[in-house]
């Protein structure tokens, strides 16, 4: 009963940030579709579908172990690599701390609003997307934690194990309180001042968490390493160590969405990603905005509305995911639903990957042109912002989200049928099973392009 009260009155807590939400488009108008929606949607719905279909009719099965040839990267380079990315990142989150409180409070101009939620929040997740899970080397919060530890020469951990009951529920939360409703929700993101108060408010609560039950915290509690690694499951890339060798692998896109998640907690991790992420364009259509506005009048509940909004919508995605879980299990009568749960999630991570690089990609890199000209101004002078996006017209941005969106749904729709076959033993059963998810996965592909298509409100 503590629990709900605390996390009840964290939630009205919240409401006294509520802002409007932030737009991560080229800019704010309607982008024009090359061809009429209808055909657009329905073209991809049935390429999502016509997929499945082939598979369970020919009974191909993708290999979780299908790999193509290693590069092997010498211990020396990798070690350099590893050495300035880290020392450099941490460069950057302290100076967030500092700019943040008392550099310039103007969004555009300081160097904190301008890294964090472009360049780290969203410029990392796509590099996780491309090239493997990237947090393990660049977290700030291990850099700290390692340091401490290396004071005191050996590992801390006071309170000992971490407990398996908490699970992913601290990374699920941190999520949605961080990206969910702080980043897409509130002010906060054009507020240095208040952008360093989170990171660091953050960063300590990693590092008490860290010295309390030692290095298994940051694996489970941590909603940027949660983040990253699923993202990171999309890749087409993978670094191994072999002794002492560091190895570029390629792989299959779906080769690491096959492999099922722990626990359920990452399961609703999982879900609440795939919708976050739609949510987050969601809050830029004009939709969205008669939708809050009508709620606020009706409830009189003010600018808080928009929290609850996202929370229903985050409830209703899960019982979705939930009850198709169920459907599958009932259909192929293999047993419980938490079982279909757990190996099916992961075969909807490349629907979030590719709506997280299809929505933020231009956003990142016109952001990457700003922190440049940030950086410039603070070592040597003032520096105009680098134009990144000239090359990139508005057909070729429309149709390069529409692309992504597809390719990653067609991803999701090939990994789900491998584990299908894989789980449910027989291909009749895996068909059967698979219909459920596959019509989820149109769903998702249609609501997704729908968004893109909306006129953005900034």
């Amino acid at each position: 009963m503590n629990y709900r009260r605390s996390v009840l009155i964290l939630l009205i807590a919240l409401t006294m940030f509520v802002g409007v939400g932030n737009a991560h488009q080229i800019q704010s108008s309607r982008f024009t579709a090359p061809i009429p929606l209808s055909l657009l949607f329905g073209g991809a719905g049935v390429t999502v579908a016509a997929t499945a279909a082939w598979l369970a009719i020919t009974g191909e099965s993708s290999a979780t172990a299908r790999t193509w040839e290693e590069f092997v990267i010498p211990t020396t380079v990798a070690t350099l690599v590893r050495y300035v990315a880290r020392t450099v990142f941490f460069a950057g989150f302290l100076l967030v701390i500092v700019r943040g409180f008392f550099g310039p409070q103007i969004a555009a101009e300081n160097f904190a609003t301008v890294f964090v939620w472009a360049v780290w929040f969203k410029g990392v997740g796509l590099l996780a997307v491309l090239i493997g899970n990237p947090w393990r080397v660049l977290s700030p919060w291990r850099t700290l934690y390692d340091r401490l530890t290396r004071i005191e020469e050996s590992e801390i951990a006071v309170l000992d194990a971490y407990p398996s009951w908490l699970s992913y529920w601290p990374a699920f939360l941190g999520f949605i309180l961080g990206i969910g409703i702080f980043e897409n929700l509130t002010v906060v993101p054009r507020s240095p001042a208040a952008t360093a108060v989170v990171i660091a408010g953050y960063a300590a609560m990693m590092v008490l968490g860290a010295v309390a039950f030692g290095r298994e915290w940051f694996r489970y509690a941590d909603a940027l390493a949660v983040l990253y690694r699923l993202l990171g499951r999309v890749a087409p890339v993978e670094f191994v160590t072999v002794d002492a060798d560091y190895r570029i692998v390629f792989r299959p896109p779906w080769t690491g969405c096959t492999r099922p998640v722990e626990r359920f907690g990452l399961v609703a991790f999982v879900v609440a990603t795939v919708y976050t992420v739609s949510f987050d364009g969601f809050t830029n259509t004009p939709e969205f905005q008669s939708l809050l506005f009508g709620l606020r009048n009706l409830l009189t509940t003010g600018p808080g509305t928009s929290v609850f909004v996202y929370i229903f919508g985050l409830v209703g995605f899960v019982g979705a995911f939930i009850g198709v879980s169920m459907a599958m299990e009932t259909i192929s009568r293999s047993g419980g639903w938490r079982g279909a749960a757990v190996v099916f999630a992961p075969t909807v991570v490349p629907i979030a990957a590719a709506y997280e690089v299809a929505h933020n990609y231009p956003f990142v890199v016109e952001r990457l042109g700003r922190l440049a000209a940030v950086t410039w101004s603070l070592a040597i002078s003032s520096m105009e912002p680098l134009t990144l996006l000239g090359w990139l017209s508005v057909p070729v941005f429309w149709g390069s989200q529409v692309l992504l969106i597809v390719a990653g749904h067609i991803i999701a729709v090939v990994a789900a049928h491998a584990v299908a076959v894989e789980h449910y033993n027989t291909l009749s059963r895996a068909r059967r099973a698979h219909f459920p998810l596959v019509v989820l996965m149109v769903g998702y592909t249609i609501l997704s392009l729908w968004i893109i298509s909306r006129p953005v409100v900034s």
